[in-house]
């Protein structure tokens, strides 16, 4: 055997030991405590608090001498007749039980744990002990007592509790008609316990839920000091905590405390002002006490009570304080109201009532009057505390056969539970005889006894019935689903005072009756006006709450701040959080709104600006285009090369047509044409004047010098575009290559006010395209300052020059104005149209000056150069020019020619001035110093004239002047 099991054996012994002395002692005593007792096959134990409990002041008494309080109508004598009629119409139901009869044994607990212990002991005595030796109320003596197979009750949870301890022990099922406190759902515990009423956590539910719907977010809480209001104010406690409602002073008290321990407490909920409802997790009498001390302090309406079922609609927590309690707020278990029991109750009398022992004195309480039967018994009831001596009876007037127990009645709102207990335990009585006995069986069987407790607990956990259209059912912790009815304590239109539902609970749903207006009695505020009950008011909006330290429970107290620029209130204002890109908050700062999506339309001012100069480019382009092929073979265009300013047009018109893409709306068609337009433009353009000024600068490197060896390379025009589309086609290898690497797209450059569409362009993609150019206009601006000391008829070299300056200038600005400044389109937009018209400028627009209003400068020898020339001669020019005399050099030269033999064609390279040029110019001179006579045509010398180069622009000749051969002469 286990070890638990042997301690539970040890203690079910010293218990039956307990309950056979007290059997001892019992039959000894003379004052012993009523209890009603009806037999049947199956007794039903119960536990009623028909007397108040004891007054603090007399509990000095011993446990068997205990006097309860006064008896009580709404929690005793209605508890005891409904349970009288269910077992009536059990019984008489054929198909519940047939065959066996239910009994019942009921005693007073007074609500007080020690005479409710006692009055449990004693009905297991009375099960176990011998019918004859128990002094109790009968009606049927001559029957065997049946077996106790549960008990209901008691009304308490904390002495509930300590009955379960007992009950559990001999495995009797205990059923709750009022118990509703959680700690009873934990079957590790009270694993015989179950009830037909909802947990207090549900109730907690109930309370919150009433809460936050007035937006009291920081209220005060009260309860009974015993389990029930322990365990209900610390479900409401966790509850609050998650809900995020405050609890600004806690206090708890007994409801039987002296009146300056109410007065305490009414004092320490007034110390935070702020919190002017009160959450009361307490029995009827401690919010009776409650507002007695409001009374007494002064203090009528300043608190907003909400309490729990403890108060429901119970008259008596009000009477006499109706002002205190106006408006407050009470939550009954919903208990469909028994319309059934009204007529019975109404037709009791004291004469014929002879089942329940506690009526007559009831009658008496509840009328004022004395009964002429048995008067000297009731005046010296054990359970009574009203001991009537024989003047008291005497003062008192007889009662009368016209009064009824309908006036000033009122149901008791338990009274529902009570019968659903009492049916649970005999519908899971009836399931356990049909399965024990067999299916159709009726009656006792021997398998039924011994009866066997934690059997019939199993059964009772699995019952399930309908009453009143309701399905009565248990979960695995013996618990209900919760129901409750919101009560409004209300001033009638008539003046007086009573409860008015006026709201529900059922499932977690909270519901209102529209048709009745909750009043919250006459407060500071004014009358029936919503008390606040709030640490801080809520923020305006745009700012966010500020939490104070303090503690947890200073969570609802604040200190309202606005939220920085560009940020907008989240979890109900508990912080600000900043609004994605691309989104801005509203005036309010509620909620973030999206920011229009700017681009740059052709409507702008900044994209027309780009597009004039853009036409005016492309004007001037054409023009220039139109004019060259107009005078295509004028030596103007021929000089400067004509096949390159082709080239250098083009790249003019691609540079003017890319300001149209580059202020596009940006896509991926015109982000790539941005990137690879620019590039393009600018190649063709620097790349035929790098050429343009290479080939001048060989030119010039080559004239000077005085003896060239050999014909220099690539001057043709055909070489010359070749090396020009060469270098076009390392802009296009590159520029591909950027868009293959970084695939061009868009993206979105996000500001305080705006969002700007921009194509996604990096560093990387700008820098590397046009680092080629840049390295052209580097290039060509060297050789612009290596060729600028230039023929003076031959400048166009000089206006590459001012061109690429221009440009370099133009290029270094454009860096720190791109890259530090939001107008990077204009800023482009700028640079490359102005590059290009720079170029046009100095490089086609002296052109266009000569070729349209002074045509008659275009002719060859403007073009060619003016002070010396590249040329060929003979030997025996060259011998003549050896001379340092001008005048006799060539007669000298002649002498030596004499000699010659045969005709032979000699040259000398030379550079040569005006004296050579006349000379060349009129041969005859030549002539004249060797003979004076005239010389035919055979003696004249042959001058030839070739151009050093292909090119139509040659600016080198080559003069070849054959002397005749005169035998005269001689050697």
């Amino acid at each position: 055997m286990t070890e638990p099991a042997t301690q539970r054996k040890a203690i079910i012994i010293l218990v039956t030991i307990l309950i056979l002395i007290l059997n001892t002692v019992q039959n000894s005593e003379p004052d012993k405590r009523i209890s009603a007792f009806i037999n049947g096959d199956f007794i039903i134990g119960a536990l009623f608090p028909l007397h108040h409990q004891p007054s603090s002041k007399k509990r000095l008494i011993a446990s068997l001498g205990i006097r309860c309080g006064e008896i009580r109508e709404l929690y005793g004598i209605q508890r005891v007749e409904v349970t009288l009629q269910t077992l009536d119409k059990i019984n008489q139901n054929p198909n519940l039980l047939p065959n066996l009869t239910l009994g019942v044994e009921i005693r007073d607990e007074c609500w007080y744990a020690p005479v409710a212990l006692q009055q449990s002991i004693e009905l297991i005595r009375d099960a176990i002990t011998p019918l004859s030796t128990v002094d109790i109320c009968q009606t049927q003596s001559s029957k065997d007592r049946g077996p106790l197979i549960g008990v209901v009750g008691p009304g308490s949870s904390s002495v509930a509790l300590q009955v379960q301890n007992l009950l559990q022990l001999f495995h009797l099922p205990q059923v709750g008609y009022s118990t509703t406190s959680r700690d009873l759902s934990d079957k590790s515990r009270f694993n015989y316990f179950l009830r037909v009423v909802p947990s207090d956590y549900y109730q907690a539910q109930v309370m919150l839920d009433i809460v936050r719907y007035f937006g009291w977010t920081y209220v005060s809480a009260v309860n009974t000091d015993e389990n029930y209001g322990q365990s209900g104010i610390q479900a409401f406690r966790e509850l609050a905590e998650e809900a995020d409602v405050c609890i600004a002073r806690e206090d708890s008290v007994l409801s039987n405390a002296a009146d300056e321990i109410f007065d305490k407490v009414i004092l320490n909920l007034k110390q935070d002002s702020n919190a002017l409802v009160v959450v009361c997790f307490c029995e009827g009498l401690t919010v009776r006490g409650l507002l007695k001390a409001t009374r007494r302090l002064n203090m009528t309406n300043h608190f907003l009570f909400i309490g729990s079922d403890g108060w429901a609609d119970r008259g008596d927590v009000t009477r006499g304080y109706e002002e205190e309690a106006w408006g407050g707020i009470s939550i009954r278990i919903h208990s469909p109201h028994v319309k059934s029991f009204d007529d019975y109750y109404w037709s009791l009398d004291p004469d014929t009532n002879k089942r329940n022992p506690w009526f007559r004195e009831f009658w008496e309480t509840r009328f004022t009057c004395k009964l002429t039967e048995q008067r000297n018994s009731l005046a010296t009831a054990p359970n009574s505390t009203r001991n009537f001596t024989e003047e008291e009876m005497d003062f008192r007037q007889e009662c009368s056969r016209d009064q009824s127990l309908s006036d000033k009645y009122r149901q008791d709102s338990k009274l529902s539970f009570v019968i659903k207990a009492i049916y649970s335990l005999a519908h899971a009585l009836h399931d356990m005889q049909q399965d024990i006995c067999g299916q159709g069986q009726v009656g006792m069987c021997d398998k039924l006894l011994p009866f066997n407790g934690s059997l019939f607990k199993n059964y009772l956990m699995n019952v399930s019935f309908e009453y009143e259209e309701e399905i009565i059912e248990f979960d695995e912790n013996g618990d209900p689903p919760g129901r409750y009815d919101i009560m409004n304590f209300q001033r009638l239109e008539d003046g007086s005072f009573d409860y008015v539902q006026v709201g529900s609970w059922n499932n977690r749903s909270l519901l209102w009756n529209n048709s009745q207006k909750v009043q919250f009695g006459r407060r500071q505020q004014g009358v029936n006006r919503r008390p606040r009950s709030v640490c801080s008011e809520e923020c305006p909006k745009g700012h966010y709450k500020n939490v104070q330290q303090g503690g947890k429970d200073k969570r609802c107290c604040w200190v309202c701040v606005p939220c920085p620029a560009g940020e907008i209130l989240v979890k109900e204002g508990e912080k600000c959080h900043p609004c994605p890109l691309g989104f801005v908050p509203d005036e309010f700062r509620i909620v973030c709104r999206l920011l229009p999506i700017e681009y740059v339309q052709w409507f702008d001012k900044q994209a027309i600006i780009a597009m004039i100069f853009a036409s005016m480019g492309f004007l001037s382009t054409s023009f220039a285009f139109a004019v060259f092929m107009k005078y295509n073979n004028t030596p103007v265009v021929k000089s400067s090369t004509k096949e390159l300013c082709y080239i250098i047009l083009v790249g003019m018109t691609v540079s003017h047509a890319s300001i149209f893409a580059i202020i596009a709306k940006p896509s991926n068609l015109s982000c790539a044409l941005t990137r690879f337009l620019p590039g393009l433009s600018f190649a063709m353009i620097y790349a035929a004047l790098l050429t343009k000024t290479n080939r001048i600068a060989r030119i010039l490197a080559g004239s000077k010098k005085r003896f060239p060896t050999r014909k220099p390379l690539f001057m043709s025009a055909t070489a010359q575009v070749f090396i020009t589309l060469l270098l076009i086609t390392v802009e296009v290898f590159i520029s591909g290559f950027m868009l293959h690497y970084q695939y061009p797209d868009i993206s979105h450059v996000y500001y305080f006010d705006r969002t700007l569409l921009v194509c996604n362009t990096t560093l990387e993609n700008i820098v590397t395209p046009l680092a080629f150019d840049f390295f052209l206009i580097i290039l060509c601006t060297l050789y612009a300052v290596k060729t600028r000391n230039v023929p003076e008829n031959f400048n166009e070299a000089k206006f590459i020059g001012f061109a690429m300056y221009t440009t370099c200038v133009i290029w270094i600005a454009f860096i720190p104005i791109y890259f530090g400044s939001d107008s990077k389109v204009i800023t482009m937009c700028m640079c490359v149209t102005l590059s290009a018209m720079v170029t046009w400028v100095f490089m086609f627009l002296p052109k266009l000056y000569i070729i349209i209003l002074q045509p008659e400068r275009n002719n060859r020898a403007l073009f060619t150069t003016s002070k010396s020339i590249r040329c060929h001669i003979g030997s025996r020019v060259a011998s003549a020019l050896s001379e340092k005399s001008s005048t006799n050099s060539w007669k000298d030269s002649s002498t030596s020619a004499r000699e010659v033999k045969e005709p032979q064609m000699r040259s000398l390279s030379c550079q040569t001035g005006s004296e050579l040029l006349q000379v060349i110019l009129n041969p005859m001179a030549l002539i004249e110093t060797r003979t004076p006579v005239s010389i035919n045509n055979s003696l004249v010398p042959r001058i030839t004239e070739h151009n050093c180069c292909e090119s139509d622009n040659c600016q080198m000749k080559r003069i070849t002047i054959e002397l005749p051969f005169d035998p005269s002469y001689g050697n």
